[in-house]
Formats: structure tokens, sequence, C-alpha cells
């Protein structure tokens, strides 16, 4: 998979109602919605077709699945039945229970809930079998918009349906979220707060409840009062045990909502409760405080009411704080914005964005453990100026989240194990190299290296100068990313990608020498027995000329120069323009060469001949070239090999276009400003 440089510079986060429309026809929901109705059809997306690639993308479908609109399921289909509730999230016959937790949360939110389902269609009299739905992806809002067609077997729905059989506004956001992660199998695992940061935009935290802190129960409380998102699930040791039933009910390796917390008075002391959701819709927790257990007898029936308490085999259950911290593992909050759980005071949260590509070869250099590449990642400085208010330090979030891994599955891709470290700036301008990271520590960094979409955490740093390098666990692994830093007071943020410069010495003019040199004497010999009395060569001799002279060279290992390479010295030489060297213009050139045989040297640090592709920044700017990653990404996909290594005649290529480019710049600059000198009338 090719990933082409993306511009990290910071930008601000998309406003809240701005959804860009996805469709590839380019028109909007109301425009393609007007087109049918218009016509007299019913809408049918070529986007995403009624066909197996929409479901499966590594398998045959197991069954004869057959796509049928709402209205030829029941009679009369609703889209919201009696509000959107989490009673109508059931899980089908798809491995996707971690969205439908996060769907779940949603329903508790009606403004978040309405972003995301817009509540301007329905099957009324304007119906023309479409509909839409909003998510956040990367930054920015999108409008999804879908036909109404959804798989069903023998007349019911195959994935997720609501318990009340007309009512389609959760399968329909299945299908359309499935869509926008370009299959439905796309949708087989996943991690709940990844769907919740796609219903809301906000930014998760982790929880593992063994650690959790003391004061945990307030912070769920607040979580939900809040109007945050809350899942949930139970750990496993095994493939075995993924979805495997416990003695009391709960399922492993699986992915619950959390609907609700509260306390209740139960034989004259206070009990702290929380409500969990199975989106199963069915299998429930079976000990203390369960649907149907004992302790509920002491509860009156207006108690029972308030906590909304019924004994139905509808996949939510209460337990007791306690029995949830011993038997779940781990806990996802999304905060729609990132106030600390642990803090009563509500702030307003300052938001950057930056995108950018790890690219294997240039910017793919993996974690610090890796430190010959780890200084080549994407590097981005962040100015902490403001104190928080009456604290000493300035409190930021880093999330670091990895692009479209899912909608990648089809092409074979995984979640990449990411993470990120942040350092205290040395103060100097620009890429920081290897030596800056071999000699200072990280000031901070992520909690961990994990294969998760997004890995964000809290830090706490006096006000200065820091560098942020996200990197993925392995060198070499490409992916697009996006990175949030969110403060509570103004942080400036700046991607320290070098500024395109060239800084070359002057040209050598050949200074007539009384005596040749043992070296010019050789080459002349050479020239005189190649090219005869007029000692010009053409790119065929000059091939010969520096393979033999090179081969002599001991401190070099190398193939034979091609006959590209002595093609593109010749351009770069040729001051008379016939297609060939005179041995003036050799000898220059040669003092080039040598120069860059030396540096090449520098790099090519176990002598094999080849230097590793993500040195070549240092490497050319040793030869006075500085280059930003978008140039540097495009000549190691040109020169570079498959185990990203540089052979001298790449290197010798690669300087000889580069020079030959910096002279076009430098012309075409002098000729500009000429240009505005005479249009100024200098």
């Amino acid at each position: 998979m090719p990933y082409l440089y993306r511009d990290s510079k910071p930008r601000p986060p998309a406003l809240p109602g701005a959804a860009r429309a996805t469709h590839s026809s380019g028109k909007t929901y109301k425009e393609l919605k007007q087109e049918c109705l218009c016509k007299g059809v019913l809408f049918e997306d070529p986007d995403f077709p009624a066909c197996n690639s929409s479901l499966f993308f590594s398998e045959k479908p197991p069954i004869p699945f057959i796509w049928k609109r709402p209205t030829d399921i029941v009679k009369d289909p609703k889209f919201i039945l009696g509000g959107a509730t989490r009673t109508d999230i059931c899980q089908g016959d798809l491995g996707d229970c971690w969205l439908l937790a996060a769907i779940a949360s949603l329903t508790l939110n009606e403004k978040t809930l309405a972003r995301v389902v817009p509540l301007d269609q329905n099957f009324g009299p304007d119906y023309a079998g479409i509909f839409h739905f909003q998510f956040w992806q990367h930054s920015e809002w999108l409008d999804v918009v879908i036909d109404d067609r959804l798989p069903t077997f023998k007349g019911r729905l195959v994935f997720l349906h609501s318990a009340e059989h007309n009512e389609f506004w959760s399968a329909l956001l299945e299908k359309a979220y499935a869509k926008l992660n370009g299959s439905y199998e796309a949708l087989k695992g996943g991690s709940t707060i990844e769907a919740m940061e796609d219903f809301t935009g906000g930014v998760g935290e982790m929880y593992e409840l063994k650690k959790a802190p003391d004061n945990f129960y307030e912070i769920l409380e607040k979580a939900l009062k809040r109007c945050s998102m809350v899942g949930c699930s139970i750990d496993t040791s095994s493939v075995a045990e993924s979805e495997a039933k416990t003695p009391l009910g709960l399922i492993k390796g699986h992915a619950y909502s959390v609907t609700g917390i509260d306390k209740v008075r139960y034989l004259g002391r206070q009990v702290q409760l929380i409500r969990i959701r199975n989106p199963w819709g069915q299998v429930e927790w079976n000990g203390p405080w369960s649907d149907n257990s004992p302790e509920w007898r002491s509860i009156s029936p207006s108690e029972q009411k308030r906590l909304s308490q019924a004994a139905l085999d509808d996949g939510e259950f209460w337990m007791k704080f306690e029995d949830f911290k011993v038997h779940f593992d781990k806990v996802e909050i999304c905060n729609l914005t990132p106030d600390a759980l642990e803090d009563s005071t509500a702030h307003k949260w300052e938001v950057t964005i930056h995108q950018g590509s790890w690219v294997r070869g240039s910017t793919a250099g993996g974690c610090r453990n890796f430190l010959e590449t780890f200084w080549t990642n994407p590097q981005i400085k962040l100015h902490l100026t403001e104190k928080d208010d009456g604290q000493d330090d300035c409190t930021f979030i880093a999330a670091l989240m990895q692009n479209d891994r899912r909608k990648l599955k089809k092409l074979g891709a995984e979640m990449l194990t990411i993470g990120y470290s942040i350092y205290e700036s040395s103060g100097r301008d620009g890429h920081l190299g290897k030596d800056f990271f071999r000699y200072h520590p990280s000031k901070a960094r992520s909690k961990t290296y994990i294969n998760l979409r997004e890995v964000s955490n809290r830090f706490k740093l006096p006000p200065g100068d820091y560098v942020l390098i996200p990197t993925t666990f392995e060198p070499h692994q490409e992916a697009d990313f996006c990175l949030r830093i969110f403060s509570e007071k103004k942080a400036i943020t700046e991607d320290l990608d070098e500024s395109v410069a060239i800084d070359l010495p002057e040209p050598l003019n050949p200074i007539p020498s009384p005596q040749e040199t043992e070296e010019e004497k050789q080459f002349r010999a050479l020239f005189e027995q190649i090219s005869g009395k007029d000692m010009e060569i053409a790119a065929e001799e000059l091939k010969y000329v520096l393979n033999a002279v090179l081969k002599e060279t001991k401190k070099i290992k190398f193939k034979n120069l091609s006959l590209i390479s002595c093609r593109n010295i010749i351009s770069l030489m040729d001051t008379s323009g016939n297609g060939k060297l005179e041995f003036s213009e050799f000898k220059v050139f040669w003092e080039k060469m040598k120069k860059w045989i030396n540096i090449f040297l520098q790099f090519d640090f176990d002598k094999s001949g080849s230097m590793s592709s993500y040195e070549l920044r240092s490497a050319l700017k040793a030869a006075g070239y500085q280059l930003n990653n978008y140039l540097l990404q495009l000549i190691v996909l040109r020169y570079a090999d498959e185990q990203f290594q540089i052979e001298f005649d790449d290197f010798l290529n690669c300087l000889i276009r580069l020079e030959n480019a910096s002279r076009v710049f430098q012309a075409l600059s002098v000729k500009n400003k000429e240009f505005i000198n005479l249009n100024i009338g200098e």
C-alpha cells in the first residue's frame, strides 16, 4: 500500500454543523433524494451496492442473503418508534458488539444521537429509499448516504436489528457505518472507544479496573452526567475464551455498555450500583442485584421504578459496583470534551490537529528501541506558554490516531502498534537528528504502545518547548495518522519539517597547473586512449573511464556505474551542448565525485556499498541539500530498494539530478527577479 506524504501542519477542528458530503456523485443527501422523488424511483447506491462485496471481502456469505427494503420486510416500517433507546440495539450474526455497545451509549444523549442519526428522514410520504448518517473521521464530519436495502434471511434482518420488528434506524445506522469502512465484514472485532469517537469527535481514555483510582465510582458518575459514552469489557487469556460465558452469566472478550450508575439504601446501608447492557439483548449477569436476585425484594417499588429496574431478559442488568470491579477488566470513556473527570471545574479546551504519514524508508522509523531510524519519524513541536489557572504546570492531552486501518482490512491491513514520546526541545529549529535522541531522555510518553486505533494520555508539564514524536512500534510500517492536542490554555504547535534549502559551494573553475598530478595523468592517459585527439568522450566511454578508476579505489565497494548515471553526468557538466564531456569538464566533475564518495562512505556504516534510506536526509544535507519530508519521501520511493538501501550509483544519480534542478531553480529565480525589477522601474 503506497502512502504519500500528508502535510502535518496544524489545522482547526471541524465545525460541529459542517458535514462533508461523501457520495461519489458529489451530490448531497437532499439533492439525491429530490432527484429520486422527481423521477419517481427508489434510491440505489452505486457506492455500496446490494451485493456480496458489500458484505464480505475474505469469504462467501455462509447463507444466501436477500437484500430487502424495510417496506418489503414489514407492512408499516418506522425509522424511529417511540424514541431511539438502548433496547433498539440487538446484535445479529456479525461480531460487532463493540459497535453496538457504542450505539447503546449514544442513545443516552439525545443531542449527540441527533447529530449522528439526523431526524429529517422517515418512511412517510416523501420516502425515496434513501437515508443518511453522520460520522466523525480524522478531524472532520462526514455525511454518509445509503439506500435502505438490508441483508435478510427468511424475511428477517441478519445483522443489527431493533427489538421492535418494524423499527429500522439502528439497522440502517450499522449499514452506513459498514459503508464508511468498506464492508460489513470490516466491522468484525474492535474497540468500543473507536465507534464512540466516530459518533462524537470526542477524546477517549481507558482505565484498567484493577489499577483504577480510589474515586473511580465518582469518575464514572461524573462521566455519565456529562453525557460521556462509557463501555466495559472482560479480558480473555486465549482465543478459545472469546465470547465464553462465565458461571455468573458474563461474556469474556465481549463489549458491554455502561448505561447508568446510582446508589440505593439496602439493609440500613448505602450500596453503589452500576447498570450494564449486553448488546445481544439477552444473556445477563445472574449474581447479586441481577434482575431476579433477592436483593430487589428489599427495595421499594417506587425506588425500583426510579432505577428503571425490570426483570426482563433484555440484556440490561444492575450489579454491585464492587462486583463490577472484580469481574470486569477495562472501562473505556469517550469524553465529548476532555475535561478531567477527577476535576469539578469545566474548562474550555483548545484543540490543534496534525495530519501526517509514516512512509517506509523515510519517515517510518519505529519507536526509541530503534535509535538508528527513530529520529526520522515526523516531529511536532509543542509550545506550552501559559500555566493552568492557579497551577505551575500546563495540562494537555495528546491523542494519536492511525487512519483508515479498518477500511484497509480488505487489503490485509491490521491495526498497527502505535505510541509517542515527548522530549524537551533543544531550542534549535528544524528536524532533530539522531544524536539528540541518543543523549536526551524523554520527558513523557504514552503509557504503552498498543494496537488500538488511538492512543491518548493526559500530561502536566512545566511551560516550555517540547517535541512530540508519533511512531509505530516497529520501523518500516506505513500508515497515515492524525494527532490531536487538547490543551486547557492556548498551545502552539508546528511541524518540525525542514524548509527546502540549497547550500552548494561556488562552481569550481579549473585552474591551469604547470604540473599535472599523478591522478590527472592517469585520467589523461585514459581519455587519450578512448577519445582520440579531440579529448571528448560520450556517455558509453565515460562509463568505462569511471568504472575503471573506481575499481582501483579500495575504499568504496560498489557495483558498476550505470549508463544512465553517465548520461546524467554529461547533462550536468556539458557546457558546450554537444553531448560529450571534455577533459577539463571531467576534472571539475571528478572533484565533485570525490566529495560525494566521501559523504557516501560517511553513511555507509557497514561498508557494504549501500546506505540506509533513513540516512538520506543527513547525507543530502552534508552535500548541501536540505529537503522537506515530501521531497525526501519521493526520492526514497525512486532510489531505495526493497530493503530500504541506496547503492552508490543511485546516490550519485540523486545528487546529479538535485544539482541540475537547483541550477534550473536558480536560473528561474534570477529571471523572475529581473522581471520584477523591470516592472518596478529599477
